[in-house]
């Protein structure tokens, strides 16, 4: 997997030519059942409990736990969007949980219903942000084709940052009949050739579960209870 450096921007704007459609700015006191489904699996080293998802002072809060769940040993969380989406422009600023441990989500994909992450629903699946704690420095972006099978992958491809523990940074994936491109703080990070796979609907996902991912070999417990946190999602359109 190839990788790239990224410097830090403090603000970052959609590509021209776009209007807000759909957000969640998370200023309420409680997750908009509207507009999300809670994801609910148990897979790696946790199981995703919708307890753990708590929205306060403008953010929402996906809480990450040492305890006992299932026949796990941890408790992670997420989000899945209701409403699902094709072409145009998705942006998410957050942060992620301290500590090795945690795979930090922010993708893409068509949702079966059932909480968990089986692909057979999707067409597509598009990772703009996959981040395992153990490395705070980076994270990875790629583009996945699930069906027609067989499975091939597209554009994987790390990227070097600042620390992302530390700070709020936004991620954006702007999807077309032509190109997907990846921008992390506005600046374009990884662009994929579109006319060479199918398309289909995605439903927006916000999750973070733990993982040997990234050869994480332990949680570090010292950093729990800890969060990834959002401050917002957003969905734009071509006006």
């Amino acid at each position: 997997m190839a990788v790239v450096a990224v410097a830090c921007a403090a603000q970052a704007e959609p590509p021209a030519g776009y209007k807000l459609a759909w957000s969640d700015e998370f200023d309420g006191k409680a997750v908009d059942t509207t507009k999300w489904v809670y994801r609910t699996d148990s897979k790696h080293w946790s199981t995703q409990k919708p307890e753990n998802v708590t929205v306060a002072e403008g953010n929402l809060r996906l809480n990450v736990k040492k305890e006992e769940a299932g026949d796990k040993h941890y408790t992670g969380a997420g989000l899945i969007s209701k409403q699902a989406f094709k072409y145009g422009y998705f942006e998410s600023k957050f942060k992620v949980p301290p500590g090795a441990g945690w795979h930090t989500s922010f993708w893409m994909m068509k949702h079966d219903g059932k909480g968990g992450t089986a692909p057979d629903a999707t067409v597509l699946e598009l990772d703009c942000c996959e981040n395992d704690s153990v490395n705070l420095h980076g994270y990875g972006v790629n583009t996945h084709l699930w069906n027609p099978k067989p499975h091939k992958t597209f554009g994987g491809k790390g990227v070097k940052t600042p620390d992302l523990a530390a700070d709020f940074h936004v991620w954006g994936c702007e999807f077309t009949p032509e190109f997907v491109k990846y921008y992390f703080d506005g600046k374009v990070v990884q662009t994929v050739d579109a006319t060479k796979f199918p398309h289909g609907d995605h439903h927006i996902w916000l999750t973070t579960i733990a993982s040997q991912l990234g050869k994480t070999k332990a949680v570090d417990d010292t950093k729990l209870p800890a969060a990834a946190e959002y401050e917002y999602v957003r969905f734009y359109e071509k006006k």
